[in-house]
């Protein structure tokens, strides 16, 4: 049986040569996620949610215009290595969402979805498939009053449960995901969780902490401590032996001892490097959980040129971030951590709001 000390060198070997092809990535981007935020409107009103859905309104863009755009990319790029990832606010709530996405299943893209699946039943799920959709990831942040509390929506847990039914008994999706926000009010209901997820037999289950992003910075009481961060990646290292798949989500650098052990391969933000993104509005930026600072959006898909600012900018995500502060400058891991995950970064202090160091490595 391989020991610690073997694993660990077998690890820092993996995330040195990561580390060395995030610079040549950072030299030659491939665009190989692009997100797509269909409306800011949401039926929902997240104690958590990164871009605070229902606090802010823009204008959206219209079904030509996205028209137009569709074609540009695929213009441009091969959409063969591309996934669209669709999402809100609440993206069914377009009344033109399947226009839309009818449209990029035509030009032959890729998509998947994130929702909450209240608005799901037969006849969407129905849709849906027909419309091309291969994966969805469904937030189900706590048994019934903790989700309904969190969500601050009323009834809204069953309206997911049904949703999720619904597209799992379609049978035709790649991957009916389940993604849980773990905070301090629902933490210990994740054996609960567990069972759920068995029970209702979905494709893989995702589990991510609490961000000080967005609204949860105004909900500090939310915030998880040292051992409740211990706690979720301990759990998931040892459900990760059961048929289900769990998983932690991709953020954040997490040292030698959890790395590979709670996802499936090493971190790495890919914002700005893998990913872009498009805002409801058309603004241009890496990660939609990366807060929309004016000098973190790069143009407007409707008067510049996409391919022209993915090729060209996206500077910050082009360079080290651990460079940037003398908080970095002195610890081990800064060239696999790369100062962490660019949306839980401090652009005013120029150093990370979030790090793992002396907490978990």
């Amino acid at each position: 049986m391989m020991n610690k000390m073997n694993l660990q060198e077998i690890k820092t070997t993996h995330m040195k040569q990561l580390a060395e092809y995030r610079r040549e990535l950072q030299k030659k981007p491939m665009l190989k996620k692009l997100f797509l935020e269909l409306t800011l409107r949401c039926n929902q009103k997240c104690l958590h949610c990164g871009s605070s859905c229902g606090d802010r309104f823009s204008d959206e863009l219209t079904f030509d215009q996205y028209k137009s755009f569709l074609n540009k990319v695929k213009n441009d790029f091969d959409i063969s290595e591309i996934q669209l990832c669709i999402t809100g606010g609440e993206p069914l709530l377009r009344d033109d969402f399947f226009e839309i996405m009818n449209y990029a299943n035509d030009l032959g893209y890729s998509w998947g979805m994130t929702s909450n699946a209240t608005l799901i039943d037969d006849k969407k799920a129905e849709l849906l498939e027909k419309s091309g959709m291969k994966t969805i990831s469904v937030s189900i942040d706590g048994l019934r009053e903790t989700h309904d509390n969190f969500r601050r929506s009323p009834g809204g847990f069953d309206k997911a449960i049904s949703g999720i039914k619904a597209l799992l008994k379609n049978g035709s999706f790649e991957n009916v995901q389940v993604t849980t926000v773990v905070h301090k009010n629902n933490i210990n209901q994740l054996d609960e969780l567990f069972e759920l997820m068995t029970d209702l037999n979905v494709d893989s289950w995702r589990i991510i902490n609490i961000d000080p992003i967005g609204r949860a910075r105004s909900n500090k009481d939310l915030l998880l401590d040292a051992d409740e961060y211990r706690y979720i990646l301990d759990y998931i290292r040892d459900k990760r032996r059961f048929c289900l798949p769990v998983s932690y989500g991709c953020s954040h650098y997490l040292g030698l001892d959890y790395e590979r052990e709670v996802r499936d391969w090493y971190f790495l933000c890919s914002a700005g490097i893998y990913v872009a993104s498009i805002h409801a509005n058309g603004d241009i930026s890496a990660c939609l959980d990366i807060e929309p600072r004016k000098e973190l959006l790069y143009g407007n898909i409707l008067k510049d040129d996409f391919t022209e600012i993915w090729n060209n900018k996206f500077e910050i995500y082009r360079s080290n971030l651990s460079d940037l502060t003398p908080k970095c400058a002195d610890c081990p891991d800064k060239d696999f951590c790369n100062g962490g995950s660019y949306h839980t970064w401090d652009y005013d202090k120029n150093e990370p709001l979030m790090c793992f160091k002396n907490i978990l490595f």
